[in-house]
């Protein structure tokens, strides 16, 4: 049986209890940095035979030249026609809702007119070009790709370059039919620190991207936290979360399970329950000790329920609204009889699945949402990946006559206030 810590709202300090209980060293790990600025460093200098010596040193596959690191369009092609029936409609029932949800996100320019003939706009246009990083070997997410890439293509980036790494030739056919089915434009089989170094300095090989996304490891994420400003990135992940408010009256092995869902990521992975019913965490906890030896990644899932889960017994659901907004989670379940009432209490989560038929499980795959998430409580102020990410918007400001010689007089004021003369006399230049 495994031992899951609980916590309740009537605990001295319960807050503090919260807070610790979320808490994610998200320290610096020097050797891991020192590492990965050598690579990236290298890259900077020494470009395609960089990328050539650590893709033979990290993963085992030996090239004559750099340009043999890219896999052609028609080999993804291939691959998307060539994958079991069941897989194909399957990721192309994914990419047509992730499609359809995000072509809701895209905005337009736009600009009014002022009585006096000023006009004021923002003007937003699609980055040049954005790279995708995607785990490779085994540990290889299609779905990463459509939630990347998809969103990429809407906003209108002409050019969408993927690196994905390929240990000792290994390629996952499933992540070569969705960047063909996602519209990526290149594909380079590079990966770690090396492949986010070229895509933020570029090589005669590998172009240079405006902005970085995508999952990787330690290596990955320091690499993107050393690149940033060079580059944009979409943020820096921490482990995976999942929240579940639940009223009592859901089945305890779908809650089970839900949890489940996101420990099986990874030993750090955190899955907690909130319930304002005692009896229905312990009905919870009997769920797990009989489901969790049927789960493929026992090991895993048990590492995560005993260092990082957690039971939370409130006195209501608004309590429990309360403490969810104060961890700000990357998943939350409204698995209660009511969730819009609930909902109107929530200000802080990355995603919110709504009623006991909502697994999060179908926003990671098919849902349509995006499942790129802030986690470790950025969602107090961070958004899902989305459009937006992939574009970037200019002030556009067209005075006329009247309208310049008006606020001229406004600006004048102000920067003689603030001591910038040149600043005034600009202004007072266009007073009639």
């Amino acid at each position: 049986m495994v031992d899951i810590k609980r916590l309740s709202s009537t605990d001295d300090n319960f807050e503090a209890a919260v807070k610790q209980l979320v808490a994610w060293d998200d320290q610096l790990d020097h050797d891991v940095h020192a590492t990965v600025k050598t690579i990236l460093d290298d890259v900077k200098s020494t470009g395609d035979d960089a990328l050539v010596k650590y893709t033979s040193k990290f993963d085992g596959l030996s090239v004559g030249s750099a340009s043999e690191l890219e896999i052609p369009k028609a080999r993804l092609m291939e691959a998307l026609q060539s994958l079991p029936t069941d897989q194909k409609q399957a990721l192309e029932i994914s990419a047509q809702r992730v499609k359809g949800y995000h072509e809701k996100q895209n905005q337009g320019s736009w600009d009014f007119t002022e009585v006096d003939g000023t006009r004021l706009g923002q003007r937003v246009v699609p980055l040049d070009k954005a790279g995708l990083y995607v785990p490779g070997g085994k540990a290889a997410y299609p779905s990463s790709v459509l939630m990347n890439a998809i969103p990429a293509k809407v906003a209108g980036v002409p050019e969408v370059i993927m690196v994905v790494p390929t240990p000792k030739g290994e390629v996952n056919e499933l992540v070569l039919a969705a960047a063909a089915l996602s519209g990526v434009d290149r594909v380079f089989t590079i990966g770690g620190a090396q492949a986010v170094a070229a895509l933020a300095y570029g090589t005669a090989t590998v172009p240079a991207v405006d902005k970085i996304v995508g999952p990787g490891n330690i290596f990955v994420a320091t690499a993107k936290r050393e690149v940033f400003g060079t580059v944009g990135i979409d943020m820096i992940a921490g482990p995976s979360e999942i929240l579940v408010i639940c009223d009592g009256k859901t089945d305890p092995d779908w809650i089970a399970m839900d949890l489940f869902s996101q420990a099986e990521h990874d030993e750090n992975a955190q899955p907690i329950l909130i319930s304002q019913d005692e009896q229905f965490l312990d009905q919870v906890e009997a769920s797990i000790s009989k489901l969790l030896p049927t789960m493929e990644r026992e090991e895993i899932i048990t590492a995560s329920l005993v260092s990082r889960a957690a039971f939370i017994k409130v006195d209501s659901l608004s309590q429990a609204a309360h403490v969810s907004n104060l961890i700000a989670p990357e998943h939350l379940e409204l698995s209660v009889e009511d969730p819009d009432a609930l909902l109107t209490e929530i200000r802080h989560a990355g995603a919110i699945f709504m009623g006991r038929y909502t697994a999060e499980a179908l926003g990671d795959y098919c849902a349509g949402p995006n499942h790129v998430l802030p986690t470790s409580g950025t969602a107090r102020f961070s958004s899902p990946l989305g459009v937006y990410d992939f574009q970037k918007r200019s002030s556009i400001l067209h005075f006329s006559a009247e309208g310049a010689s008006e606020l001229g007089k406004v600006a004048s004021v102000l920067a003689r206030g603030e001591g910038l003369t040149a600043h005034a006399r600009s202004a007072e230049y266009r007073i009639k």
